[in-house]
């Protein structure tokens, strides 16, 4: 009974650990240096906890005839639905969307 309850205080750990990393904004590199632990440990964590087959994505479109000089990405997910990108758009936020659409998947 112990090691079953061990290994579910590890696992909330390094759930609360990426969802940390993922709300911080910093490089996973960068989270971890200053957690004292390696990018390779943190990897393969969420990679045991994501459950799930990994998240596609499909270039659909850059930019449009009819954007102007700006570029845009344009990404079909597998439900269906357009996420559209605007330019100048954050890595922070990047990171929050997807995030939320890794837990959604």
């Amino acid at each position: 009974m112990r090691a079953i309850e061990a290994v579910t205080t590890r696992e909330k750990k390094w759930a609360e650990l990426i969802r940390q990393q993922g709300q911080s904004g910093i490089s996973v590199s960068a989270f971890c240096r200053d957690r004292g632990f390696s990018d390779q440990t943190f990897y393969n964590w969420r990679k045991r906890l994501s459950g799930g087959a990994p998240m596609r994505f499909a270039l659909v479109q850059t930019g449009s005839p009819d954007s102007g000089n700006q570029a845009s990405i344009e990404v079909l997910l597998a439900s269906g639905d357009r996420l559209r990108i605007a330019p100048g758009a954050d890595a922070a936020t990047m990171r929050t969307v997807l995030n939320v659409l890794r837990e959604r998947a």
